[in-house]
């Protein structure tokens, strides 16, 4: 208890970066969003969560991927960014799921910013060299969010019969937290507030929703 209400009492991400994101970087963030289920997660900044936590970041980062350098971090963001988890699962179904990758992509991206092995300039950058395959494999939230699924899906079989088989949070979770993101009634979705064609036009200035 006494961990969590320090956590809590940390400042608002926003407070820290106060300038509200363009149509643009939301839309690069929001490629995360099927990650950020956790009731801390910001999905309206690129820090990863509402309130800063950066040994959070930095601890998540060395227990569920093995970073603890920026050097690990690149080379990470390389192999997903050039094959990850969908090289696998194309071998298996015959369907390539980008969007498995991108996800995992950009939340380690934001994790990396939180905790300082990448500065803000570098962690856009990485988000940015991102978007071109992305825009190029999909035509909606909807394509995305349905590859998203099917590389989850990939992943969780090859956990089967391991430690770390019980990890992962239920399909149904994860179902029901994209039905919310796809939803067109949910005003706190990303997705709604940066539609998927809002990256193939010009950048505007978006306000902030807490």
């Amino acid at each position: 208890m006494g961990l969590w209400s320090w956590r809590k009492r940390g400042p608002k991400a926003a407070r820290r970066y106060p300038v509200p994101l363009t149509a643009h970087q939301l839309w690069m963030v929001s490629l995360s969003a099927p990650v950020s289920r956790d009731k801390r997660a910001s999905r309206t900044t690129l820090y990863p969560f509402t309130r800063i936590d950066d040994d959070c970041a930095r601890q998540w980062l060395a227990e569920q991927w093995g970073i603890t350098s920026r050097a690990v971090l690149v080379e990470r963001l390389d192999e997903l960014s050039r094959a990850g988890y969908r090289t696998r699962a194309y071998r298996l179904t015959g369907v390539s799921p980008l969007a498995w990758d991108a996800a995992l992509y950009v939340d380690i991206s934001r994790r990396g910013f939180a905790c300082g092995l990448l500065d803000e300039a570098d962690a856009w950058t990485a988000l940015k060299n991102i978007v071109p395959s992305v825009v190029r494999t999909y035509a909606s939230w909807h394509e995305y969010a349905d590859h998203y699924l099917l590389g989850r899906e990939v992943w969780q079989d090859a956990l089967r019969g391991t430690p770390d088989a019980d990890f992962p949070a239920p399909r149904a979770t994860a179902d029901a937290h994209l039905r919310s993101l796809l939803d067109p009634a949910n005003r706190d979705s990303p997705w709604n507030r940066a539609p998927w064609t809002a990256i193939s036009a010009p950048d505007r200035p978006l306000g902030r929703r807490e």
